[in-house]
């Protein structure tokens, strides 16, 4: 058994090597296509694109982080503190769905704990008629 899993363990590594550079060439290559479309980062949402018979949807997110002292410090300075198990997931985390239907009383002044950066596009390719 020690020699199979010597050998399983050199091919897992050399799978997960050849892995990590496919990973890479493919984050490569969206990135370019990103640029080559200028696909604007800070823009949530999803983009189709047909070229020839290439179907692109290119889906876009923003990352937000919630700094959960500063949150619950503004929410009491506000009087807010009732709506933060609504609007947040106790990580705490934003419910995005709840946070976008709330009126905005509510979460203007709550935006002073959350940090907003743009999340990677993920990316699906398919080749159709051919």
């Amino acid at each position: 058994m020690p020699d199979a899993l010597d050998a399983l363990s050199r091919r897992w590594i050399a799978a997960k090597s050849r892995e990590k550079a496919a990973i890479d060439e493919r984050r490569e290559i969206e990135d370019q296509i990103s640029k080559l479309i200028k696909l604007d980062e800070t823009e949530e949402g999803t983009k189709l694109l047909t070229q020839n018979n290439y179907k692109l949807k290119i889906t876009s997110r923003m990352t937000r982080k919630v700094d959960g002292d500063v949150l619950q410090d503004i929410a009491a300075e506000h009087g807010l503190s009732d709506h933060l198990p609504t609007l947040f997931r106790w990580k705490p985390d934003i419910n995005m769905s709840a946070w976008k239907k709330a009126d905005e009383n509510l979460t203007k002044p709550l935006l002073g704990a959350i940090t907003t950066v743009p999340g990677r596009p993920s990316y699906s390719i398919t080749l159709e008629g051919k």
